[in-house]
């Protein structure tokens, strides 16, 4: 009865959760049929089993944080038992692919023999289970299991240890959520950031979006148009195009610009690649595709790594400003705040106006204020004549 192994995914990512079973116990399978989603640090995945048989256990509940190499499920009842193909499957897991392997004959069973009696093993899945058991001492064959099939719970154990666990409801840190957190703790630990602010005004910025979409059936966002002057302002300032490497700052030849895209799975960074050498409707295309693809769950992992340089649009929920983590290992994220009417000084005569607030936070191992501000300030009189700095671009 072989188990499937949880496969390595790529990306140098060594774990994966549990979203959704597409199989239960008794179901006959395909060679390369879907039967589990999971979920990694970066993306959702459907995994195709790699040989054909009952589904005879399922190693895992839906939530549950699995290791590579962990067994997923087990298949049993082939039509001819011990015998499979060397050819193997070409598609252990869908986007990946794998090479073809060579498994050895296995030798036939008796049929009919009657199992041995095993003495009762307790009915643990979680190996974080485990593992709090053995570092406190705790036998897990004299404990009362309180889930399903006999399963034991971490609240078993802490029961035990008269520890209950605390009241309310309990999110699992894993999948992309966990990554953005593992991320976000190692910016704040490693990066020494400093941050600038300025107030622009974007009256021309809204006007030039209206003209440039007046007449296309490829429109431009207004992040899309920042994005682009951003861009232009990292050619100027390349210290801001950089990572940190051990004693030495690299400055780096490609802008691969990420974006900030809230999804019902969590916050992700979709990475638009060689956005220097993109026009600014093609940018600001490319960046609503990625948009849209991201709250599809579809981005591939690829798509979300690599990026040199981030903006984050925090405007679209309705606030001004914002300190914003940088994206570890860049070097600085650009911020922006939402457009709203406010009173502003012009030709020395008080007017309503379009506002908002960029925001810079930056590595300051990579470069000191005057660089920071030179790029903040660059983007900021983008933004207030936009039609001047599109012409330059």
């Amino acid at each position: 009865m072989p188990d499937f192994l949880l496969p390595d995914l790529g990306e140098g990512l060594t774990e994966a959760a549990i979203v959704d079973w597409r199989v239960k116990v008794g179901d006959t399978v395909d060679v390369d049929q879907v039967v589990v989603e999971v979920e990694t640090a970066k993306a959702a995945v459907e995994v195709p089993v790699p040989f054909a048989g009952v589904v005879s256990a399922l190693h895992g509940e839906p939530g549950q944080l699995l290791p590579v190499g962990a067994p997923l499920l087990s298949v049993g009842g082939f039509s001819e038992p011990g015998v499979t193909t060397s050819s193997g499957s070409g598609n252990v897991l869908i986007g990946y692919g794998t090479a073809p392997t060579t498994r050895r004959k296995r030798a036939r069973r008796p049929v009919n023999v009657a199992a041995p009696t095993r003495p009762r093993q307790p009915g643990v899945i979680s190996p974080f289970v485990r593992k709090l058991a053995a570092d406190n001492g705790i036998d897990l064959a004299k404990l009362t299991p309180s889930g399903p099939d006999g399963i034991i719970r971490r609240a078993d154990v802490e029961a035990a240890l008269k520890k209950p666990a605390a009241k309310g409801k309990r999110i699992p840190l894993t999948g992309v959520r966990k990554a953005v957190a593992d991320k976000l703790t190692t910016s704040r630990r490693e990066i020494p950031e400093a941050t600038v602010w300025v107030d622009v005004d974007a009256t021309g910025l809204v006007a030039a979006r209206a003209a440039l979409n007046a007449k296309t059936d490829q429109p431009v966002s207004l992040l899309g148009l920042i994005a682009r002057f951003a861009v232009a302002g990292l050619r100027k300032f390349p210290e801001l195009n950089s990572r940190v490497e051990g004693d030495e700052i690299v400055l780096l030849d490609e802008i691969h610009l990420g974006f900030a895209a809230q999804t019902d799975r969590g916050l992700v960074v979709p990475v638009v690649r060689d956005a220097g050498a993109l026009s600014t409707r093609e940018l600001s295309a490319a960046i609503g595709d990625r948009a849209r693809t991201a709250r599809e769950g579809k981005l591939a992992p690829a798509d979300l790594t690599g990026g040199t340089f981030t903006v984050n649009n925090y405007g679209v929920f309705g606030v001004d400003g914002s300190a914003a983590i940088i994206n570890h290992p860049e070097a600085a994220i650009l911020g922006i705040g939402r457009i709203i009417d406010r009173p502003w000084v012009v030709d020395g005569a008080l007017v309503a106006r379009k506002i908002c607030e960029l925001t810079l936070a930056f590595d300051h191992r990579v470069c000191d204020g005057g660089t920071a501000g030179g790029f903040l300030r660059f983007v900021a009189d983008c933004v207030e004549s936009p039609v001047t700095a599109l012409g330059d671009l």
